[in-house]
């Protein structure tokens, strides 16, 4: 699995090649899941990237949160 280098190819990714929309609501649904370490998705995301990774992908979505409209 890829794990991207920065935030312009991570945003490229997700929007173009999944056609996700990085709205408001969704980064935060996706910050909030990726902070809790309780749920399967979360544990599988860290077993395979780890916690460093995992805290890359928050800032991500953090910083595409508050670039929406």
């Amino acid at each position: 699995m890829p794990t991207f280098k920065d935030f312009p190819e991570w945003r490229q990714a997700i929007t173009v090649r999944c056609g996700l929309t990085l709205s408001r609501d969704y980064c935060a649904e996706r910050i909030a899941a990726l902070r809790d370490d309780a749920i399967t998705p979360t544990q599988n995301f860290i077993n395979t990237y780890g916690e460093n990774y995992r805290d890359l992908v928050i800032s991500w979505f953090e910083k595409a949160h508050n670039e929406a409209p």
